[in-house]
């Protein structure tokens, strides 16, 4: 009997300690599987940011932010040196990172990552303009950089960034709760800066230009060769935006319907634009399968145009410099998908 007490005992003393080394194990494995929850990509963002919550497209230098690349010393070094005014929304700068750094939380749970995306969201908060557009710089407000710039999606990125912390949409419910209302005033704000900046032709709504003023909300140009025009690559996205609004407010039907027209209206049939043969050059290429659109068109004659660097606007591009015919998206199928599929699909939804 006494001996087996005894071995009761030491199967209970040996149980006790496999439990407790079980349980070292796992918190040990439980402690590195934190240490190693880190994103390549999201740790070198980290790096980038700058002191008020943005980042560049930019070093100071020139050199453009390219986050596949392995900071070394060199780098890091640029990195240091580029003040907080090179913070923008260009070129998907700033929103980038905050959707990239939103996406590597939900993943790895590295907090750091959700922090540095709020600080982010913090900068759009602070940036945007009370007519509700964001400018493409800020706080530097030199030349173009203060205009409200739809170019190259700059302020649709931001909205939909806004768009989907007021509806806790595309995984953005894991930001801070107290961002929903100032949000959903962003995006209020936001979208009547959009209806009123719709270029008007007569009394028919038309697309929009790339940039405005933001004080009189008239079209602006921006670089030399970016004259004030409609510009339909930006309405496509600006439409797409539109298109996400639940129960759409007739004002936004109106402008949705409007544009559609407008890219039915404007399209160009049977040509692409491509590099032309045995020559380095580009030009229209006849295509039979190909409807495409020009970047750039005047507001009185829908005609497509063409900048160059010396501010001279041609109404064809075989006009402009040859650095500028090849350095451009002058033309593209920009509202292809848009018009075949997208918005029938949208109209369903809404009918």
């Amino acid at each position: 009997m006494l001996l087996k007490n005894l071995l009761k005992s030491k199967v209970r003393v040996i149980c006790a300690v496999s439990c407790l080394l079980f349980s070292s194990c796992a918190t040990a494995q439980n402690q590195k599987a934190a240490t190693l929850a880190v994103d390549t990509i999201a740790e070198r963002m980290l790096v980038y940011q700058l002191g008020n919550g943005a980042w560049p497209k930019q070093l100071m230098g020139g050199s453009v932010v390219k986050y596949e690349t392995p900071i070394d010393d060199a780098l890091m070094a640029k990195i240091k040196a580029t003040p907080d005014k090179h913070a923008t929304i260009d070129n998907w700068a700033t929103s980038r990172e905050i959707n990239g750094l939103v996406k590597a939380f939900k993943e790895t749970n590295n907090k750091k990552y959700l922090d540095a995306a709020e600080r982010g969201i913090e900068y759009l908060f602070e940036a945007q303009y009370e007519n509700g557009g964001w400018p493409q710089y800020y706080p530097d407000k030199s030349s173009y950089r203060a205009e409200i710039t739809y170019n190259d999606n700059a302020m649709i990125n931001v909205m939909n960034i806004m768009y989907n912390i007021a509806n806790k949409v595309e995984g953005f419910d894991v930001v801070n709760p107290r961002y929903v209302t100032k949000a959903q005033d962003a995006v209020k704000r936001g979208l009547d800066c959009i209806l009123k900046t719709q270029v008007k032709q007569g009394s028919k709504l038309s697309i929009w230009a790339a940039q405005y003023d933001q004080n009189t909300l008239n079209p602006a140009k921006a670089r030399s060769f970016e004259p004030a025009s409609l510009s339909s690559s930006e309405s496509v996205a600006i439409v797409r935006f539109l298109m996400r609004i639940k129960n759409p407010s007739p004002e936004v039907r109106s402008a949705i319907s409007h544009a559609i027209t407008w890219f039915e209206n404007s399209k160009i049939v049977g040509y692409r634009f491509d590099k032309l043969p045995d020559v380095k050059d580009k030009g229209l290429i006849k295509d039979d399968n190909s409807i495409i659109w020009a970047r750039f068109y005047d507001f009185a004659t829908n005609k497509p145009i063409f900048g160059d660097r010396d501010h001279s606007i041609k109404n064809d591009v075989a006009e402009i410099s040859l650095e500028r015919r090849m350095g451009y998206a002058w033309y593209g199928n920009f509202a292809s998908k848009l018009l075949t599929s997208e918005y029938p699909k949208w109209q369903k939804v809404n009918p």
